[in-house]
């Protein structure tokens, strides 16, 4: 048996068609303005380093005091008449003794 099919595609085989020819010019447009714009994108540029870490703050005067008292390299006597000796540099009192250069001596 012979179907009859009219000699041609119905409607719907035509908006198929045109439906399908859309998506392909579509993607190929898509395709184009990607690959050129994602030229300025950089591909040709080193990636950014990482930011390193600050280094660490040095040790106080007052941490190595102590450090050396812990380790016994000076004696707790020592180590109060350094830290007084510190104290009297920044101001905290003279210990009962004028600052150095403000003495009115001999002159």
């Amino acid at each position: 048996m012979m179907w009859y099919w009219s000699g041609g595609m119905h409607w719907w085989g035509w908006l198929l068609g045109a439906l399908m020819m859309l998506a392909f010019w579509s993607l190929v447009i898509w395709g184009v303005w990607y690959l050129m714009t994602s030229a300025g994108r950089g591909w040709d540029r080193p990636p950014v380093p990482p930011v390193p870490p600050a280094p660490p703050a040095p040790p106080t005067a007052r941490q190595i005091l102590d450090e050396r008292l812990a380790r016994g390299e000076i004696s707790p006597d020592d180590y109060r008449h350094l830290v007084e000796v510190m104290n009297e540099g920044r101001g905290h009192g003279a210990g009962g003794r004028e600052p150095v250069g403000t003495s009115a001596g001999p002159g």
